[in-house]
């Protein structure tokens, strides 16, 4: 080994190993962060971030395998079905600005705990809904409040964990969220086959109001176990409340170390407030008198002005040259990918429980039918839900009676679609890096594109749920893509807000998407699987031209 590759190599170790002696230097987050270590407290963390994503899933998902379930109780036509899909998005989308204030300027701990308790409430408000308008009402109040928590894990988990376990850390929450997507359909499987009929208080509670009602519980969880976490201490330095700051670094070394907090090698944290044209204290120091270093605290923390400002200017790089091309073409991206893939996704459980009712009934009244193509599922769907409204509409009628037929056999294909979605996810890693982001998001989405179009030529029930798994896997692989290849585009201070931007025109497209497909659908076989297929050939003629290159250097 040479003499300069050794120096590399010691500078290299020096800066993977956390200090270890004391040091009364200022010391920035990134060193801070890195002495505290990794450990227990990163495991608890964990532990407690899966409930919160499964919460996350389930407020946007559990409308989906509701549908077949609720439609007699509320007497949902094809309308209802696809705005229940969809208004959970649109209050994500109508507070996603107001949570990314709030995120910064109230803190992460506090937006974790108080949203999950929040979103809990309003679950379990739906749960026992009596009308489609209470339950309208309810999810897009879940929706509004959901969009804090979701997107503030994500910040709150890279900021308490150093820089060589945060891809990590991230591929972790990507399975995490393909676990929760998986046990769904379990959980449905379990509950809402049943025919429960409750009394309780005035109200009548039926099974599909029980699954609503059981999927509060990781909210219920989330919000009973972050308080017992420290506040970021990246968020507190970047209010200048230092002295929170080190007993938050304290307390994840201790947990880590099994050492006293006294022990934590690092004495002093540096001011990471940007400067202003009066001076600053650049460090908490204990010498100091405590009221010099409370004022200093209190003052930094009370700017909500500069922090809405700050935000609008880095709003305003995004809508004027050279990115405002760029940051267009990435909105337009995702709006198509996220429509064609959340659509598909949320009316597959629909489907596929017209596909196991259709079944049992073409081979009880029809042993010779013509197969189970997706047209006839559609068909048949279409002509189910009219008639279910006729009958609620005529409650004297003995003979026209509201009936609903569900199996544990009606979620066995959405469980092989979200264990598809789960491989896809693991396999994306490797695949992105081989092929590069633009390769992989093309292939992607023209294979989601071929798949919804050749739905409408499925004949048979193994066919639809096959083409079904590889669309949902390919458009999940897509998405990813598209938020890589995103922040390679940009430099690093546009990168969280060019995501943020993206993913809310995204949610727009989630929106339109499922109110425009269930009126396709009353309109015949193929408008819908069209609409799907044409917005996922056009994000591939996107991807194509999309100006990123391979393993590109970061800005």
């Amino acid at each position: 080994m040479t003499k300069l590759e050794a120096e590399q190599e010691s500078v290299k170790s020096s800066a993977d190993t956390p200090p270890t002696k004391a040091t009364d230097q200022p010391a920035d987050f990134e060193t801070a962060i890195d002495a505290a270590g990794f450990g227990m407290f990163n495991i608890l963390l964990l532990l407690v971030a899966v409930p919160a994503a499964m919460g996350t899933v389930y407020e946007t998902s559990t409308m989906s395998y509701i549908l077949p379930s609720a439609e007699c109780d509320l007497h949902l036509s094809l309308i209802d079905k696809g705005v229940l899909n969809a208004i959970t998005y649109a209050g994500m989308i109508s507070s996603a600005i107001f949570w990314g204030y709030v995120a910064d300027t109230k803190g992460r701990k506090k937006l974790l705990v108080y949203g999950y308790l929040a979103d809990t409430i309003c679950v379990l408000g739906g749960a026992i809904s009596q009308n489609v308008v209470q339950l309208m009402i309810f999810k897009y109040l879940g929706g509004f409040i959901m969009s804090g928590p979701f997107a503030v894990l994500m910040t709150y988990l890279t900021e308490l964990h150093g820089r060589q376990y945060r891809q990590r850390i991230m591929m972790a929450v990507g399975i995490m969220f393909s676990i929760a997507t998986l046990s769904l359909p379990g959980l449905a499987m379990g509950i809402l086959p049943q025919s429960w009929d409750i009394q309780i208080l005035g109200l009548s509670l039926h099974a599909w109001q029980v699954f609503v009602a059981v999927s509060a519980l990781p909210s219920i969880l989330s919000c009973a176990l972050f308080p017992f976490f420290p506040e970021s201490p990246k968020f507190l330095m970047s209010r200048g409340r230092n002295k929170e700051a080190l007993e938050a670094f304290k307390f994840i070394y201790a947990l880590n170390t099994r050492q006293p907090r006294d022990a934590f090698p690092i004495k002093q944290l540096a001011n990471e407030v940007p400067a202003k044209s009066e001076p600053k204290l650049d460090v908490i120091d204990k010498s100091q008198p405590k009221e010099v270093a409370a004022d200093a605290d209190v003052e930094l923390a009370n700017r909500p002005r500069s922090s809405l400002h700050s935000g609008l200017l880095q709003l305003r790089p995004l809508f004027v040259k050279p990115y405002l091309g760029l940051s267009l073409w990435v909105y337009l991206l995702n709006f198509c990918v996220l429509l064609g893939q959340n659509t598909m996704r949320l009316w597959l459980p629909q489907l596929f429980a017209s596909i196991n009712e259709y079944e049992q009934l073409a081979s009880s009244q029809q042993p010779e039918s013509d197969g189970t193509s997706i047209c006839n599922i559609v068909e048949y769907s279409v002509n189910r839900t009219q008639r279910q409204l006729a009958a609620a509409a005529l409650d004297d009628d003995p003979l026209a009676v509201c009936t609903v037929s569900v199996s544990a056999a009606s979620y066995t294909n959405n469980l092989i679609v979200a264990a598809a979605g789960l491989v896809s996810y693991t396999l994306a890693g490797v695949l992105v890096n081989l092929v590069g982001f633009k390769r992989i998001m093309s292939m992607c989405l023209f294979a989601a594109g071929s798949c919804a179009l050749g739905m409408y030529w499925s004949s048979s029930s193994v066919t639809t749920v096959a083409l079904a798994s590889v669309f949902v896997s390919m458009g999940s692989i897509s998405g990813t893509s598209l938020i890589s290849a995103s922040l390679s585009m940009f430099p690093t201070s546009l990168r969280t807000m060019i995501v943020s931007l993206s993913m809310m025109v995204g949610r727009m497209g989630s929106l339109a998407g499922n109110i425009f497909f269930p009126a396709l659908m009353s309109m015949g076989c193929l408008p819908p699987f069209l609409m799907v297929s044409a917005f996922m050939f056009c994000a591939c003629l996107l991807a194509s031209f999309l100006p990123v290159k391979n393993k590109a250097v970061l800005k």
